[in-house]
């Protein structure tokens, strides 16, 4: 037995999915492509039965550890099909209240994120760096403990707000 773990978004095509891709060209005659639940091989039901279809037509079998459609699956079964789109509400349900704790805590004057590294002394510095001692990026970035992100961020606040921006 052989196991591929796959690291990209399972909103690709089957085709475009290098580690499946490889998967399936591993298994021989009689092998069955596992997967932890069903809803693994798409982020939505098209998505999930568009994979499916494509696995069941080239001949093979789909064996999903757990959940709903745990069991052999050799074609396309209403339980599969349920439990791709049980997955599929459940993401959309998830992403829902996702959205109202956001709007419901930046009401209460709480923004989710990371705090910001770059205090209001920190950036001065970084602004006096890029004036004065005329640093790139990358020097002004090290020298901080910042990313070169955060450097550029703060530049590029500083642009937008009609401050000079040194060269």
């Amino acid at each position: 037995m052989r196991v591929f773990e796959e690291k990209v978004s399972g909103r690709l095509a089957l085709a475009d999915r290098p580690d499946l891709q490889a998967a399936l060209d591993y298994m021989r005659d009689g092998d069955m492509l596992a997967v932890q639940e069903v809803d693994r091989l798409g982020r939505s039901l098209l998505e999930g039965l568009i994979v499916l279809n494509d696995l069941f037509e080239q001949g093979y079998a789909v064996k999903v550890l757990e959940g709903i459609a745990a069991g052999e699956h050799t074609e396309r079964s209403l339980i599969l099909d349920l439990a791709l789109a049980l997955a599929e509400d459940r993401r959309r349900d998830i992403a829902r209240k996702t959205k109202n704790g956001l709007e419901a805590a930046r009401k209460r004057g709480r923004v989710g994120g990371r705090p910001r590294k770059v205090t209001d002394d920190l950036r001065r510095i970084i602004i006096a760096r890029r004036d004065e001692d005329e640093q790139s990026i990358r020097e002004i970035a090290r020298a901080t403990g910042v990313s070169v992100g955060a450097v550029h961020s703060v530049l590029a606040e500083r642009a937008a707000t009609g401050e000079p921006v040194s060269p």
